[in-house]
């Protein structure tokens, strides 16, 4: 499948009968279901269509939910958490016990004591920790972490002439290169790229992964609290906000789960940008076209976080012409919002050098891993680019195909052939 906005059958929902939670929404569409995510630009457009550009959704479990379509609207609930918090112990139907603790959704929504789920100062303070731990680690160097690895993950494929490029590079290189900046040992690598995947995709699985991942993470900061090392665990345990080892956990599985699920699919999607196209490759090559203004398109129209978890109304409001009960819960579409056509009329346009997109999300929670994220991009694309000269891809670029979940789209493989 391509995804390229278009109508789609979907799955809607009965009705809610009176005294059912999802009536307050009127929602009927099942975000989660097959029909939805089998082309989720075209129920994005759909429910535009239907409701403009706030719509009511069911999530897992029939758990409704606001999704926000508009660009101007997801800016104003991302720069405004005084009226749209990020605290889900302001959800009401958690408050009032319709959202089990087994819900696949509490992965992506549950409260934790990390900087993404609060505002005011104790999120300042936290994410502090953050963003200068991360600092300290970056200005280390992590371009040669990607360096290394990347020219680990070509030399298994390298005599072979052929490759995915999607199962074999793009799918673990981010973890690889997270497991040298968190303090990791390499052989977790894969195994936390797999959790990652299955938590993300949300179902039976997402609770169990999540669960895999924090175990990792507890050993980890319990050992780093013994042995301390030039990584991000022990700056986080080191940095003068004292964090105590529950928040440290949780800052790790924030920052190990963003940063690998959005720079790996972000990869995947730059790759299928620059194969897709003989003359881009070659531009990019003679030096023509950067790697950035290719990621830059790709954050654009394929953000690597389709829709984003989740703000939680302070008050009774409206927004996009709906009526937004105090304690909802809204989900944020920066896949959608960015190709509003209310900005983006023609989304053919050239977007080089504008960076207003929604890919990292704004405002006070938006991504403080932006310039890791672009690192391990760019340094990956030069490497596969350097070492394997007449790459091409195998396969029509319209055969492409990907897979969906309420929060992300990802490219399923990109198969290729080189000189071996």
């Amino acid at each position: 499948m391509n995804v390229q906005p278009s109508d789609s059958p979907h799955l809607d929902a009965p009705t809610p009968p009176v005294g059912c939670p999802a009536r307050h929404t009127g929602a009927t569409t099942r975000l989660y279901a097959a029909e939805s995510t089998a082309d989720p630009y075209g129920t994005y457009s759909r429910l535009r269509k239907q409701y403009g550009p706030v719509a009511p959704v069911l999530l897992e479990g029939d758990v409704p939910a606001w999704l926000v379509l508009g660009y101007r609207e997801n800016r104003r609930v991302l720069d405004n958490p005084g009226q749209f918090s990020r605290d889900s112990r302001k959800w009401r139907d958690w408050e009032e016990g319709r959202v089990e603790e087994t819900s696949p959704l509490i992965p992506m929504l549950g409260w934790r004591p990390d900087c993404l789920s609060q505002d005011g100062e104790p999120h300042q303070r936290l994410r502090g920790a953050v963003t200068e731990s991360m600092e300290t680690v970056a200005n280390r160097g992590i371009r040669r972490h990607v360096v290394h690895f990347a020219n680990k993950q070509i030399d298994a494929f390298a005599d072979t002439g052929q490759a995915d490029l999607v199962l074999q590079y793009a799918e673990y290189l981010p973890m690889l290169v997270l497991t040298r900046l968190f303090g990791l040992p390499e052989s977790d690598g894969k195994y936390l790229a797999t959790a990652c995947a299955e938590m993300m995709a949300g179902g039976e699985g997402a609770i169990s992964a999540n669960e895999r991942i924090a175990r990792v993470l507890a050993d980890l900061t319990a050992h780093k609290r013994a042995e301390p090392g030039p990584d991000f665990a022990t700056g986080l345990i080191q940095h003068p906000a004292a964090l105590d080892d529950d928040e440290v956990q949780n800052h790790l599985r924030l920052v190990l789960i963003a940063a690998h699920a959005t720079t790996s699919n972000l990869l995947a999607r730059v790759l299928q940008s620059i194969l897709s196209n003989e003359s881009r490759l070659s531009d990019l090559v003679s030096g023509q076209m950067t790697i950035t203004a290719i990621v830059e398109e790709a954050m654009w129209n394929s953000p690597p976080l389709a829709v984003l978890p989740g703000r939680f109304a302070n008050a009774d409001c409206e927004l996009g012409g709906q009526h937004v009960r105090s304690g909802d819960l809204l989900i944020l579409g920066l896949a959608a919002g960015n190709l509003d056509p209310e900005i983006r009329p023609h989304t053919g346009t050239a977007v080089r050098g504008n960076q207003a997109h929604l890919a990292f999300s704004s405002g006070p929670h938006a991504c403080p891993g932006q310039a890791v994220g672009q690192a391990i991009i760019e340094t990956a694309v030069e490497v596969l680019i350097h070492r394997l000269p007449g790459l091409a891809l195998s396969s029509d670029p319209g055969g492409l195909t990907d897979t969906a979940s309420t929060w992300e789209t990802r490219l399923d493989h990109l198969p290729v052939t080189f000189p071996p």
